[in-house]
C-alpha cells in the first residue's frame, strides 16, 4: 500500500513538471519572465495602482478663505460718553460763560475765558485720543474693539488661518516620467500604453509565425535573439502556438526611470486569448483549447536612448 502511495506520488509530481513546461511553451516568451530590464532585472515590477489615473489632490485653501472676516470696530460706551460730556460742556461753558460775561458771574455763575480754553484744550485731547482708539486693529490693545460697552467680556476674535498642507512628496514613477520628459517633453503614459499595446499584437503575431524578424525593430537585439531562439525550437519540433482572440483589458505605465542615457518604462498588461498549440498541419491540438480563452498578466519593459526616439521591447516578466 505504502509502495503504491510513493509511485503515485512521483507520478504526480512527473505530470506536474510537464503540465509546467507545457505552460511555459505558450505565448510570446514562452510565459517565463526574460530580458533585460537595466539595473532592475531582479526586481519585482510595480503593481499598477488601483486607480491608473488618480484625481489630483484638491488645491489647499487660501488664508484669506479660510479665516472668517474680522469684526468691525466697535466704539466703546464710555468713550462716547466721555466726549459727549466733554462737548456738552465745552457748548454750557460758551454759552453761560457767554451770559455771565454780560452781567459779572450771570444767572448761573459762568466761567472765565481761561477756564473756556482749558475745556476746550481738554475736548480736544480727547477726541484726538477717541480717534486714535476706533482706527486701532479689531483686537489690538487699547482699541475699543476687543471689549463691549461694559468693557468685559472679550469680543470674538477671528479664528486663525486655516494651515496651509505640505505637497505630496513625488512617487517613483512620477519622478521617473520627470526625467524622461526631460529630453522628450511629449512623452504621454497613457498614450504610451496604447502605443506599447500594438507593439504588443505584432509581436504576438511574429511568435505565431514563428518568425521574429517580423517585429525585428521592435525588439531589443538581446530579446529578439531569445525569442528567435523558441520560434525556432517550436519550429524544429513541428509545433505551431497559435494565439488568437487577444483582448488586452488593461494597459498601464508602472515604472518609468533613466540609467546609462536609456529611458526604461515598464508597461503592466491584463489580457485575454485563446492560447493553443497544435501541429504543422493544425488539426490536432496538442496543447491548449481553441475554444476555452485563457487570462494572464504580463509586465513589458520597453527601452530607448533618451530622447524622442524609436522604442524597443527589452524584457517580458510574469505577475508573480
Amino acid at each position: 500500500m505504502k509502495r503504491s502511495l510513493a509511485i503515485t506520488s512521483v507520478m504526480v509530481l512527473v505530470l506536474a513538471s510537464l503540465l509546467w513546461v507545457v505552460e511555459a511553451s505558450a505565448r510570446a516568451g514562452g510565459g517565463s519572465s526574460g530580458g533585460s530590464r537595466g539595473s532592475r532585472s531582479y526586481s519585482a515590477p510595480a503593481r499598477p495602482p488601483s486607480q491608473v489615473s488618480p484625481s489630483r489632490p484638491a488645491a489647499p485653501t487660501s488664508p484669506a478663505a479660510a479665516s472668517p472676516a474680522a469684526p468691525a470696530p466697535q466704539r466703546s460706551g464710555w468713550g462716547g460718553m466721555l466726549g459727549g460730556l466733554l462737548v456738552g460742556g465745552l457748548i454750557g461753558s460758551l454759552l453761560f460763560g457767554g451770559l455771565g460775561g454780560l452781567g459779572g458771574q450771570g444767572l448761573f455763575g459762568g466761567i472765565g475765558m481761561l477756564e473756556i480754553v482749558i475745556i476746550g484744550g481738554l475736548a480736544l485731547l480727547a477726541f484726538a485720543w477717541m480717534r486714535r482708539r476706533n482706527m486701532a486693529p479689531a483686537g489690538a490693545p487699547g482699541s475699543a474693539s476687543g471689549y463691549s460697552i461694559a468693557g468685559w467680556p472679550p469680543a470674538e476674535r477671528s479664528a486663525p488661518a486655516a494651515t496651509l498642507e505640505a505637497p505630496p512628496e513625488p512617487s517613483d514613477l512620477d519622478r521617473g516620467l520627470g526625467h524622461v520628459r526631460q529630453m522628450d517633453a511629449s512623452f504621454d503614459p497613457t498614450g504610451f500604453a496604447d502605443t506599447a499595446s500594438d507593439m504588443f499584437f505584432k509581436i504576438q503575431a511574429a511568435w505565431t509565425g514563428r518568425d521574429i524578424g517580423k517585429a525585428a525593430e521592435l525588439l531589443t537585439p538581446e530579446m529578439r535573439a531569445g525569442l528567435q531562439e523558441q520560434c525556432d525550437r517550436l519550429r524544429a519540433e513541428r509545433r505551431i502556438n497559435h494565439l488568437e482572440n487577444i483582448a488586452v483589458r488593461q494597459a498601464a505605465v508602472t515604472e518609468a526611470w533613466q540609467e546609462k542615457g536609456q529611458d526604461y518604462v515598464t508597461v503592466y498588461f491584463l489580457a485575454s486569448l485563446l492560447d493553443y498549440t497544435t501541429d504543422d498541419g493544425g488539426a490536432q491540438v496538442l496543447d491548449g483549447s481553441r475554444t476555452e480563452p485563457v487570462k494572464f498578466e504580463e509586465y513589458w519593459t520597453f527601452t530607448r536612448p533618451v530622447g524622442p526616439n524609436p522604442w524597443r521591447l527589452s524584457a517580458i516578466q510574469q505577475a508573480t
